[in-house]
């Protein structure tokens, strides 16, 4: 039998179709949590993966998910390795994936994290700046934050002025 040989950028594009659990319309890639590919030898595959948030619930399904499409695809090694440093940030979000984000009704981080100066100062600029969110449904930036808490742990709940519409944020982290 012929061994499978892969190369990184395939590895990439198969895990570009692994749905994120909690927003199936987001891939993992897309979401950011795939920080890196290794490939062995063509036949063995290394994913390191960094969770949302340390204490993700998802973690588990989602490496699942990246072994199973990878073996899937006659890749019999893979190894899923979980990286906590550094810490996820919505940063790494792919343009492509907020704007999925927007479609299926959620509104993507209006902000980005600036890792500049003490943590203390961070948190104190994040504070006093409240972010601009736009409704996903109708675009309007005449919006409030009903709950700090959303769907999620990751995500706010808002309500639109102009449509009235509901909708969760995807909070910046």
């Amino acid at each position: 039998m012929n061994a499978l040989l892969v190369d990184e950028a395939t590895v990439w594009s198969w895990l570009a179709e692994v749905p994120d659990p909690e927003i199936p319309v987001i891939s993992v890639v897309d979401l950011g949590i795939v920080r890196g590919v290794a490939v062995q030898g063509g036949d063995a595959v290394t994913v390191t993966i960094t969770p949302t948030y340390s204490g993700c619930p998802a973690m588990q399904v989602i490496e699942s998910a990246v072994r199973e499409a990878l073996h899937r695809r006659g890749v019999e090694h893979v190894h899923v390795a979980t990286r906590l440093s550094p810490a996820w940030t919505t940063d790494w979000m792919s343009e492509s994936g907020k704007a999925k984000l927007t479609g299926y009704g959620i509104a993507p981080p209006a902000q980005t994290v600036q890792l500049h100066g003490s943590l203390a100062a961070a948190v104190a600029r994040r504070a006093s700046l409240a972010p601009t969110v736009a409704c996903p449904h109708c675009g309007s930036t005449h919006t409030e934050m009903t709950s700090q808490f959303g769907s999620t742990p990751c995500k706010a709940l808002y309500r639109c002025l102009a449509c009235r519409e509901p909708f969760d944020y995807f909070k910046c982290h």
